[in-house]
């Protein structure tokens, strides 16, 4: 299930006006207005988080690459520290992986490239190695199917988002997780990360990420619950307009009546 791995990068946005329009813009699946709100500032941190923004757009529907990329290389130009340039080869890997894994095209090699130097860029302790972590983990997971690595990935992410406090990327280290425990068969670990993951995405408000959460506990809970989990999870997907766009093929689309 390839497609069900996705970025996370930052939560809510506490007091300040703009982080707080750009989170309920992302966390509604309008990525593109949400870029648009940072379009104006200047300097490398604004660059990378419309990057950030650019990319998950991609990832969860499939198109945007072109502008991606722009927003990328500007934000490679105005980086002027190890941090940020370890941030901008972060985003480099994570729109390869996404071009990779919605066959688009092969950027495998790309993306193993990029999250390799942004390992060398970033300290230990720096706030965007808990996400590098996780994004190594997909590429373990997904694109060199190796479950064992992966799992290493995601609880190092896990234990840096914790110590971080950074609740919608443990909503992902939590869920991923929780897949590599359900493809193991251990249902009962597997129920338990994915309810985490989906109680974190309600509480934060993440709506574009609530589909796919519930659609993930449906797979580890039994009849009938699982299908009014599908079918909730079928209602938000409709809601935001049918994204993420690879959802569609894991949802059973509910009786005519309830459309």
């Amino acid at each position: 299930m390839a497609h069900t791995a996705m970025s996370g990068t930052g939560t809510t946005a506490g007091d300040d006006p703009l982080q707080t329009a750009v989170w309920r813009l992302r966390s509604r699946g309008c990525w593109t207005d949400a870029a648009a709100l940072l379009a104006s500032r200047a300097g490398a941190a604004p660059a990378l988080q419309r990057t950030s923004l650019l990319v998950e757009r991609c990832l969860f529907t499939g198109e945007g690459w072109g502008e991606a990329e722009d927003g990328l290389r500007t934000a490679e130009a105005l980086a002027d520290d190890d941090d940020d340039r370890g941030a901008a080869a972060c985003e480099r890997g994570q729109l390869a992986y996404a071009s990779t894994v919605l066959g688009v095209r092969d950027r495998a090699d790309e993306a193993r490239t990029a999250l390799g130097r942004a390992a060398a860029l970033l300290a230990p302790n720096a706030p965007g190695r808990p996400l590098l972590d996780f994004r190594r983990g997909l590429i373990a997971e997904h694109i060199a199917d190796s479950p064992q690595a992966a799992k290493a990935a995601y609880r190092r992410a896990h234990a840096g988002a914790t110590a971080h406090s950074d609740p919608l990327l443990l909503s992902f280290t939590w869920r991923h997780l929780a897949g590599l425990a359900l493809r193991d068969g251990e249902l009962a670990e597997a129920r338990h990360g994915f309810t985490e993951s989906l109680r974190i995405r309600e509480e934060l408000g993440y709506l574009v990420g609530t589909a796919p959460a519930l659609a993930a506990l449906a797979d580890a809970e039994p009849e009938p619950e699982a299908t009014h989990l599908r079918a909730e999870a079928t209602r938000l997907f409709r809601l935001l307009g049918g994204v993420p766009a690879w959802l569609a093929q894991h949802l059973t689309p509910p009786p005519a009546a309830a459309v």
